[in-house]
């Protein structure tokens, strides 16, 4: 970890909370549990026991992997719907193959992110490739569900694939961490991910006892995630590590630093953040659907058992 990456972060453009910033506090940390999904593959429910006035936009986040699979063992989903919102997988060792029923596809390689956008609904699948089942070998990524506003709930799904080299990469105000901005503004910097909510995501890798501040809008909310390694959130040092997630409350900048020692498989803190602009419309979220009322994941349901969602290719079928 991690599949993008620089040899000299000092050479990226730097990104700094101005002095007068107001620091973001914490206010929970979370521990995700581990469970599994699709045909077997292990996940950490990164926001589980959160609270959903602190995640909105955002409905759920899954760490997937890190797992080290033996030839024979790599593992996907079935063919599954979707209606609603967006999904962002992002993977950082591995690769999955990814088809709907629509007749699009692609291969999501480490370092790269796709964005799809399910609107109206869709069928997927995403799955190892024979070569990954063959012979094994490591996985590790994430995958972000955002809610959509009721206007674009019902739009056309849509597709961004994005590749690793399409990430914009910066610094920290000594060079002490690498950040991946994926989607969103930062500091003027725009990631390449295209959104209907606004939100910023960014993959933040920080060396040992390096620490990093960040501007953050004040009028978007603000997570963590630790992906791998152990350190503090916020100017008070509230102490998080793999697998915890931080909320922090409101303010103009936020605050994550390092511990001086790191795990063994990781040298650095790995940590993903992500803020977005709070929809504060009703949601309701059952199984693949998320929508407005009990009425529309019904309808969702009866759409998806009569076809209307997509049909699996017959030679999958």
């Amino acid at each position: 970890m991690p599949a993008v990456t620089v040899e000299n972060p000092l050479t990226l453009p730097r990104v700094a909370a101005p002095a007068e910033a107001r620091p973001r506090p914490v206010l929970a940390v979370a521990t995700a549990p581990s469970g599994f999904e699709g045909e077997g593959f292990p996940v950490r429910r990164a926001f589980a026991g959160i609270n959903y006035e602190h995640l909105d936009p955002f409905i759920m986040m899954d760490q997937m992997g890190e797992v080290e699979y033996a030839p024979g063992e790599p593992k996907g989903t079935p063919w599954h719907p979707h209606r609603g919102f967006e999904t962002v997988t992002y993977l950082i060792d591995g690769t999955f193959v990814h088809r709907d029923s629509h007749g699009g596809g692609g291969t999501i390689n480490g370092g790269d992110t796709q964005w799809m956008t399910a609107g109206s609904g869709l069928l997927h699948i995403e799955a190892p490739p024979e070569s990954l089942v063959m012979s094994g070998g490591l996985f590790h990524g994430l995958q972000l569900w955002v809610n959509l506003p009721k206007r674009d709930k019902m739009m056309a799904p849509r597709y961004q694939d994005i590749g690793g080299g399409q990430v914009k990469l910066l610094t920290s105000a000594d060079g002490g961490a690498l950040l991946r901005l994926i989607a969103g503004d930062l500091d003027g910097n725009k990631g390449p991910g295209i959104t209907h909510t606004p939100i910023t995501m960014l993959h933040v890798s920080v060396n040992p006892g390096a620490e990093v501040t960040l501007p953050w809008r004040a009028d978007f909310n603000a997570l963590g995630y630790a992906l791998a390694g152990r350190g503090t959130a916020g100017a008070e040092g509230r102490p998080f590590r793999t697998g915890q997630a931080v909320v922090f409350g409101s303010g103009d900048s936020l605050t994550i630093r390092a511990d001086e020692s790191q795990e063994s498989r990781s040298p650095n803190f790995e940590v993903v953040l992500l803020g977005g602009e709070p929809i504060r419309e009703p949601m309701r979220h059952y199984g693949p659907f998320v929508m407005n009322t009990h009425a529309e994941l019904a309808q969702a349901f009866e759409d998806f058992q009569a076809g209307r969602l997509g049909t699996v290719p017959a030679e999958e079928s």
